[in-house]
């Protein structure tokens, strides 16, 4: 197994190439997550992966890495839009309820199971729903199953469980999986997305928690790392894109957003593929 790289023996330059190479993850994943509503932990896993792998991370400990630093720069976002949404009314309370115990349940088992996922197993569960994802995309009409949300309560529970499990193996937020199931079940789009982010907020901390239990004490994990999460990697993530996230929200009232969600359905395909043969 390759060990991990000494800070010590990196010249100036790669430092500098690592930590521009973050900040930017940052400001496209913030671009991204205001102008298409996807979650940024879409774009941060697979950067994020390639980036540790190139500094000779073993692939095992960046594939767990990659998905527990994008967790932790969702905490701050998702509190963010949170609050940017409650102020608007947009997140529904009587939802969050129902499907909040469930999202945090999952999501935290997701956190825990990384103890015993292989970061081989986790690139696949990434590739594989990031395609559904793109496809999803893709298609121009919205795919709807009935027009109210189920009406028992265990069946609502179990798909938030589902999504939380999901999302938190992935690395992502409640966006990338919550607002396409809550469309199909024709929610309100404008209260699906606000409750989402407050949905985000309940993946990112129990996923987090799992992770760093998962990683704690394993000592090839790079330096500044608590558990599986690099810390000096979200601190340089969760800024950028926490400020440029209002951007692309401004951006996507003067762009075409079919063609944006076209545009990024391809670059996602092309992402699931390539970790997928990681």
């Amino acid at each position: 197994m390759e060990t991990q790289l000494d800070p010590a023996t990196l010249d100036g330059l790669t430092i500098v190439l690592l930590v521009a190479g973050l900040a930017t993850t940052g400001v496209i994943a913030g671009v991204l997550a205001g102008l298409l509503g996807v979650g940024g932990g879409i774009v941060i896993v697979p950067v994020l992966f390639w980036v540790l792998t190139l500094l000779n991370v073993a692939p095992e400990y960046a594939s767990h890495l990659a998905v527990a630093t994008s967790l932790a720069t969702i905490v701050p976002t998702s509190i963010s839009s949170m609050r940017s949404h409650a102020r608007r009314g947009t997140v529904d309370r009587p939802l969050l309820r129902l499907w909040g115990p469930g999202v945090f349940a999952g999501a935290l088992a997701g956190g825990l199971l990384a103890k015993v996922v292989s970061g081989g197993d986790l690139r696949a569960i990434f590739g594989v729903v990031a395609l559904v994802v793109a496809v999803n995309m893709a298609i121009p009409k919205t795919l709807v199953i009935q027009d109210h949300l189920p009406v028992r309560a265990w069946v609502n529970r179990t798909i938030a469980g589902v999504i939380g499990v999901i999302s938190a193996l992935m690395g992502i937020g409640g966006g990338t999986l919550s607002v396409p199931t809550l469309s199909a079940f024709s929610f309100p789009p404008h209260r699906a997305v606000g409750t989402a982010a407050a949905l985000g907020l309940l993946i990112a901390v129990p996923g987090v928690a799992g992770f760093i239990w998962a990683g704690w004490g394993i000592d090839d994990l790079p330096p500044g790392s608590l558990g599986y999460v690099s810390l000096p990697a979200a601190a340089l993530i969760a800024p950028m894109s926490f400020l440029c996230a209002p951007l692309g929200a401004r951006l996507a009232h003067a762009l075409n957003p079919a063609n944006l969600k076209r545009a990024f359905a391809l670059f996602l395909a092309i992402t699931a593929l390539r970790m997928l043969t990681a």
